[in-house]
C-alpha cells in the first residue's frame, strides 16, 4: 500500500512539474506579424515590440551608429511577394532580415539575406540585398515600437518605424502598373491561353457534358497550338462522342502522324490514336 501511495505521489509531482514547465506568461516585448497589401504586393513584417518604460531610447538603450536589430528578441523579418523598389533600390521577392543603424541626423536601413541574424553578431555586409540612408523626423512620443504603412498609392506606400519621438519613413514602390498591363494583355488582348481552352474542353469531355462547347474550345486550342498532337487527340475523342466518326478518325490519324514525327517522342499518343481508330473503324 505504501509503495502504491508513493508511486501516486511521484506521478502527481511529475505532473505538476510538467504543468509548471508549460506556464505561459506575457512577454515584455510581444511578437507581432503584420501583412499589408501594397498595390498588388503582399508585404509581411515579423518583429517584436519593446516599450520605452521611462528609458532614453535612441542614444541610450539603442546606441547611435551601431547596428540595431530593429525591435527586440529575434531579428525583424521583412518579406515581399513580388519584386519591389525600396528608396530607389531593387529588392527581389523573398524574405530578409531588417537591420538599422540609428544616427542623430541620419539612419541606415539594411535588408540582409541572412535570416538567422538577431543583431550585429554574424552580420556580413556581403549578404546585404540593399542599404540606404534616411533622415529621421521628430514625431509624437510613441511608447511601443511600431512598424506601419501609410500614404498608399496605386503603385506603392510609405513604410514607417516609430519609437520614442523618432519616425523613420521610406517608400516602397511595386511593379503594379506592369503587372496590370500584363493582365490586360493576357485577359483582354491575347485572351485565354491554348492551355486554358484545352483544359476546359478536356474537363467537359471527361464529364461527358456540353460536348459542342468542348469542341469549340478544343478547336481554338488547336488553332493556337497546331503542333500539340495531344490536343488533336482530345479533339478526335470529342468528335467520337458527338457521333462524328469519320471526322474523329481523320483527326486521330492527323494526331498520330504528328506524334510519329515529333523528335522528342510520341508520349504514347501513337498507341492512343491507334486504339481510338480501331475502336471507331467498326462504327463507320
Amino acid at each position: 500500500m505504501t509503495k502504491k501511495y508513493n508511486l501516486i505521489l511521484l506521478f502527481t509531482f511529475l505532473l505538476s512539474l510538467t504543468s509548471f514547465a508549460q506556464l505561459e506568461t506575457p512577454q515584455p516585448s510581444p511578437a507581432s506579424t503584420l501583412t499589408q497589401k501594397v498595390a498588388l504586393t503582399d508585404v509581411t513584417v515579423n518583429y517584436s515590440r519593446p516599450g520605452m518604460k521611462a528609458r532614453t531610447i535612441f542614444g541610450g538603450l539603442v546606441p547611435y551608429n551601431e547596428i540595431w536589430r530593429t525591435g527586440a528578441n529575434a531579428g525583424t523579418k521583412l518579406k515581399f511577394s513580388d519584386n519591389v523598389t525600396l528608396a530607389g533600390q531593387e529588392v527581389l521577392a523573398g524574405e530578409y532580415t531588417l537591420l538599422t543603424i540609428p544616427g542623430q541626423t541620419e539612419w541606415t536601413i539594411i535588408l540582409n539575406k541572412d535570416l538567422t541574424l538577431s543583431g550585429a553578431d554574424g552580420y556580413d555586409m556581403k549578404e546585404d540585398q540593399c542599404r540606404f540612408q534616411v533622415i529621421p523626423e521628430k514625431g509624437p512620443v510613441i511608447e511601443t515600437f511600431t512598424i506601419e504603412f501609410g500614404s498608399f498609392s496605386n503603385t506603392g506606400a510609405q513604410m514607417s518605424l516609430s519609437w520614442s519621438d523618432v519616425v523613420i519613413s521610406f517608400p516602397i514602390e511595386t511593379k503594379a502598373i506592369a503587372k496590370v498591363e500584363g493582365q490586360i494583355k493576357e485577359l483582354l488582348i491575347d485572351g485565354p491561353s491554348a492551355g486554358t481552352y484545352y483544359n476546359a474542353a478536356r474537363f467537359y469531355l471527361d464529364q461527358n457534358k456540353e460536348l459542342d462547347q468542348a469542341l469549340a474550345w478544343i478547336n481554338i486550342a488547336c488553332e493556337k497550338r497546331p503542333e500539340a498532337f495531344w490536343y488533336t487527340h482530345q479533339k478526335a475523342q470529342i468528335l467520337a462522342k458527338l457521333g462524328k466518326t469519320k471526322e474523329a478518325i481523320a483527326t486521330a490519324e492527323g494526331s498520330m502522324a504528328a506524334a510519329k514525327a515529333n523528335k522528342e517522342g510520341d508520349f504514347g499518343y501513337v498507341v492512343n490514336n491507334e486504339n481510338l481508330i480501331k475502336e471507331l473503324t467498326g462504327k463507320k
